[in-house]
This record gives C-alpha cells, structure tokens and sequence, in this order.
C-alpha cells in the first residue's frame, strides 16, 4: 500500500517518513539522508508494508541502514535492505529478532494497533518481525562516512541497553533514535535502565547539535534538547532515581 507511508521533505537531503496509521505508541521516525557516496536510512518502522520501495536512493548506490535499537518500531523493515548495521550491544539478536527483544508481541496485544487496515484480512494477531542479521555492528566511536559527511556513533542506553545515535560533529546534525524525542519518553519497560537513561541525560546537556532528529515526535535544536533532558533529569531525581 504506497499510502501507508507519509513523507515529509526536511531539507533537501533529507525526508523523514512514518506510518499515520499504526498506533501512536509505536509510530516512529525514519530518518532518509542522501549522502555524496552514500545514502543513511536510520531505523526502518514496523515492518507492516514494504518499506524499500518508499526509498529513492539510485539502484547504483550504497544505502546504510541503521537501527539504532532493536526495539519492534525500529527493525520492522530492516529484512529489506542489505546494508545493515546496528547496536554492537543487540548484534547477536538480530539474527533471529526474538521477541524478548524486539517486543513484537506488544504489538499484537495492544488495542488500536491501526487505524487502518494495510491489507484485507490482515491482523495485528500475525504479525512477526523477519531475522535480519547485521553487517556491521556500530559501538562508541565508531565512524559512518557518507563521503561529504561523517557521523560519530553514540551508544546512549537507559531507554534501551544498545540505544545507539549518529552525530555529525561539522554540522550538528544529531539522529537520536530512542536516546531523546521531543515527546514522553519510555523508562519502564523491561530493559530500561533509568540510571543509566540519567547518565545518558547529563551527557546530552552538552552535545553542540544544531539539529536533532528523534526517533519519535518533531525535531528538536539544542536549546530544546537541554529542556527535555534536564527534565527528565528532575522528573526522574524526584522519584529518588
């Protein structure tokens, strides 16, 4: 279904895309940027409808696709690509997507899963996410060369133990992943780590973005980041976290 998908064009080098029709928990961010010798696609959605035909990136041309966790939101669709990379601290589980994991079975459990049917007869009660072995493992420090730009990876866990993003230092330009949105962030589920989602926060009060793309809700500059961060921070200190 080519409407499954919305696109909005950020830039000229970048368009972001989602599913409007997938439940809002689970409704995230994909990230298209077209590099000089190759293009960066950063998580892939939930897998529900082929993703690979919604990427314009010439036959001719590497694509990378990085996950930037193996949570179910983030690998649906990553099957389809082969160029993948993702989490060093995940790599193994990528193998087989095992939904201790992924957390795919949330999905078939959770009321309003669509809004609209992708497929006649289709049910969120079926839906699995395919086995999508890694390339390339990414960890702290590691480099992604485009050719006219290069990212540094972060690991930044605590909303996930492998929650990884990519910062261009030369421009500022930060792909958050599920390490900070611009919306409520998730530190309860089964593998978060709220110390170390703290830990996370106090590093990013510092990071000198321009602008950040997250895995969920609308792209934020570095005033807003150091908002969102310092109140968690606080949110979180109440609790005696």
């Amino acid at each position: 279904m080519d409407s499954w998908f919305s696109k909005t064009i950020v830039d000229a080098k970048t368009t972001m895309l989602t599913e409007p029709f997938v439940h809002e928990f689970v409704r995230a961010n994909i990230w298209h940027l077209r590099g000089r010798d190759v293009d960066l696609l950063v998580d892939t959605g939930m897998g529900i409808c082929p993703l690979a035909p919604q990427i314009d990136t010439p036959a001719d041309k590497p694509l990378l696709v990085v996950a930037t966790h193996i949570h179910l939101d983030h690998v649906g669709s990553l099957h389809e690509f082969l160029l993948r990379a993702g989490p060093r601290h995940s790599a193994a589980q990528f193998d087989s997507m095992d939904e201790a994991v992924t957390y795919a079975y949330m999905f078939r459990d959770l009321e309003g899963a669509v809004s609209r049917l992708p497929a006649k007869g289709w049910k969120a009660a079926d839906y699995r996410i395919q086995p999508a072995p890694l390339a390339r493992t990414l960890d702290e420090g590691d480099r992604i060369d485009l050719g006219d730009r290069q990212f540094r990876v972060l690991h930044l866990p605590g909303h996930s133990p492998d929650s990884i993003a990519l910062f261009e230092e030369a421009d500022g330009l930060f792909f958050a992943g599920d390490a900070i949105y611009d919306a409520m962030l998730i530190d309860d589920l089964p593998d978060s780590d709220r110390a170390a989602y703290r830990r996370t926060m106090q590093r990013l009060l510092d990071l000198p973005i321009r602008i950040g793309h997250g895995g969920h809700g609308p792209s934020f500059d570095a005033r807003r980041m150091r908002e969102i961060a310092t109140t968690y921070l606080s949110r979180t200190d109440r609790k005696g976290e």
